[in-house]
């Protein structure tokens, strides 16, 4: 499927009943199925697999080899490394035809380090960070920089990118762009 309002590559398979937004770029032998929507800008690297109903916002890069599966969400400015996995099922069967999709939702400017896992059922929060190889079992909060397997909070990050000072237990300060950000940490998460 070609547009004058996307760039599609002749490898590529894209469902018709989909919806690419204007300058989104989508690369070698991606396939995109059936009522799923693509935000404007977004780049879909080589290989990269989404699924159907899958929803990502605008501005995301999506790496080399990343599959999105049915029930996993994405907003906008969101970075998906290479080969990062999500998975959608907890308890996965090769035969069972009563399995439950448990969804996923990943927050606006988030990034996810390339080979990291996201088991289903949790969120990740907005501009935080899950670092390469990182196996995430739980709800990440905003600006959480996670880490390890089972992944767990190392720190903060700015919607820049750079790891943030603590000033006292809930306000951060990032000293490359001098933004402070209050961050509070319910019980529940990491």
């Amino acid at each position: 499927m070609q547009s004058y309002e996307y760039y599609c590559h002749p490898t590529a398979e894209v469902n018709p009943n989909s919806k690419i937004g204007k300058g989104a770029k989508i690369w070698n032998n991606v396939q995109i199925r059936e009522n799923t929507s693509i935000g404007e800008g977004c780049i879909l690297s080589k290989d990269v697999y989404v699924d159907e109903g899958v929803s990502i916002g605008n501005f995301c890069k999506i790496q080399n080899g990343v599959s999105i599966y049915k029930g996993v969400s994405i907003e906008n400015k969101v970075f998906l490394g290479p080969h990062m996995v999500f998975t959608n099922d907890l308890f996965p069967r090769a035969t069972n035809e009563a399995w439950t999709i448990t969804e996923t939702v990943v927050k606006t400017g988030a990034s996810i380090g390339a080979n990291a896992t996201i088991v289903c059922g949790n969120i990740i929060g907005m501009y935080s960070m899950v670092a390469a190889g990182s196996v995430v079992t739980k709800d990440v909060p905003n600006y959480a920089l996670v880490a390890g397997n089972p992944a767990t909070i190392i720190g903060y990050v700015c919607e820049c990118g750079s790891k943030m000072t603590s000033i006292n237990d809930e306000v951060y300060e990032c000293f490359s762009c001098n933004k402070e950000i209050n961050i509070s940490i319910s019980p529940e998460e990491i």
